[in-house]
């Protein structure tokens, strides 16, 4: 054994076909314990210690090992080791080391969230995400990128505690708190999708100047930006489209205002306000953000980024592909213009963009691919925030086969179901089969509904 060992040390093409195992049992009913294997040859170069050794433990051998003379007392596993305990043990007492004390808990899993590394990898090596840190990735940077903060991450596992029973949570939770943590820190500014925005003329100043507004209202300590007031401003097109002339609005940081004139419809193309700053602004019911034309501060380009689940099954089982629960489209753009005050922030700045959300700012318009500031935005824990954007059906796998997607298997199966209407609908027995209930009264015939009352009746509507 100690010959093979060595040719195992030096690589020999001998040594590669043998590996070490350590000597427990053959027949043990925990097959963890059957005589596990605890070296291998691998004679690749090490990134860090090069082409000096040839062989390495494994992680199962390993672990005591270094738990024990790096001084750990308690080694923290999740509950998937489990039937490895008996085996983590051993090695101790076949090594006359000092015996570690393990505690288990559970793994916490997300909804549409995959954990495991080798599945991951393979949306990175496909190029379906461009990197580890990808928004949409369950990894601390990936989650970091998004907005999440460590704050967040240590009140939501503190809350949460060691659990011995398997969860799959939802992510609505750990959002929530990190608004909570973000919101007496975020500054706010102002943003306005690009397409269809309105311009908009007020009987307001001569000339265009800047006044100083808080960056967050309940904050003061946070100081003030620059705010540009002037007769010719933007107003977003979902704002101009509800407007109504005599109606009474609020610009946001400026007062209310009054529609004098609507110039076009679906899209509105301008608009024509008069002030009166005199009036309550709580007395109106639409609040809207604007920006502002100013002859040298100008609004700035920006790319506004949402993402949606990788997947569109809530939990993949071991024995399922995950290629096919895939979400076809997971990255939604929507270029818009910020205020002049945005062009100024460093990545990682967290802010909120008023009636639009959380954001954070991923790159800033130099070293952005696009030449704006592109944000990121950032989940709230509400239900809409949290919700999975795919409008397909998620109840089937991939359905895009026709789009020769490749991870779609090709199966033989029934034709699709044709309509038997004149308007091309499909029975409800043909459409979906999640509300098919089946008799639970035996054979017995029980009157129908039509025949017991006629209170909810309802006609054919088609």
């Amino acid at each position: 054994n100690l010959a093979r060992f060595q040719q195992m040390k030096e690589a020999t093409e001998y040594g590669q076909t043998c590996c070490l195992r350590a000597k427990m049992s053959i027949d043990n009913n925990n097959k963890a314990m059957r005589d596990p294997t605890i070296y291998r040859c691998k004679p690749e170069r090490h990134h860090r210690t090069g082409n000096v050794w040839k062989i390495y433990p494994l992680y199962d051998f390993a672990c005591p090992v270094v738990d024990s003379i790096e001084g750990v007392t308690h080694a923290l596993r999740s509950s998937e080791y489990r039937d490895r305990n008996p085996q983590y043990q051993w090695f101790f007492t076949a090594l006359d080391l000092r015996p570690v004390q393990i505690m288990d808990f559970s793994r916490m899993n997300f909804a549409y969230t995959l954990l495991s590394k080798r599945k991951l990898q393979w949306f990175v090596d496909e190029g379906r995400v461009p990197g580890w840190d990808d928004p949409r990735f369950p990894t601390v940077r990936g989650i970091k990128r998004r907005g999440m903060t460590i704050e967040a991450l240590r009140q939501y596992v503190l809350m949460q505690g060691a659990s011995q029973r398997d969860m799959l949570l939802d992510w609505d939770k750990i959002w929530a708190i990190n608004k909570k943590v973000i919101d007496p820190k975020a500054p706010r500014h102002t943003a306005l999708v690009k397409h269809g925005l309105v311009p908009t003329t007020i009987d307001g100043p001569a000339e265009a100047y800047l006044g100083s507004v808080l960056r967050h209202k309940k904050v003061a300590e946070m100081g003030t930006k620059n705010t540009v007031f002037s007769s010719q401003i933007f107003i977003g097109q979902d704002d101009a489209s509800e407007l109504e002339v005599g109606e009474e609005l609020t610009l946001m940081d400026w007062g209310n205002a009054i529609v004098e004139k609507i110039e076009g419809k679906e899209p509105v193309t301008g608009l024509q306000l008069r002030l009166n700053l005199a009036g309550d602004v709580k007395s109106t019911k639409k609040k809207l953000t604007w920006l502002g034309q100013h002859p040298t501060v100008h609004p700035v380009e920006a790319l506004l980024l949402d993402y949606d689940y990788l997947i569109t099954k809530k939990k993949v089982d071991a024995e399922e592909d995950v290629r096919d629960y895939l979400t076809p489209v997971t990255k939604f753009e929507e270029p818009a213009i910020v205020d002049a005050n945005v062009g100024e922030l460093p990545i990682g700045t967290i802010i909120q963009l008023e009636r639009k959300g959380y954001y954070i700012i991923d790159q800033v318009a130099a070293t952005s691919q696009v030449g704006a500031v592109e944000l990121i935005k950032i989940p709230d824990g509400k239900a809409a925030s949290m919700a999975i954007k795919h409008t397909g059906d998620v109840s089937v796998k991939s359905a895009a086969s026709s789009a020769g997607n490749p991870w779609d298997k090709k199966k033989k199966g029934k034709a699709a179901a044709k309509p038997a209407n004149a308007l091309g609908l499909l029975s409800q027995s043909e459409s979906s089969s999640m509300y098919e209930v089946k008799p639970v009264y035996g054979d017995i015939d029980l009157e129908s509904a039509s025949s017991v009352t006629s209170m909810y009746s309802t006609g054919k509507i088609y």
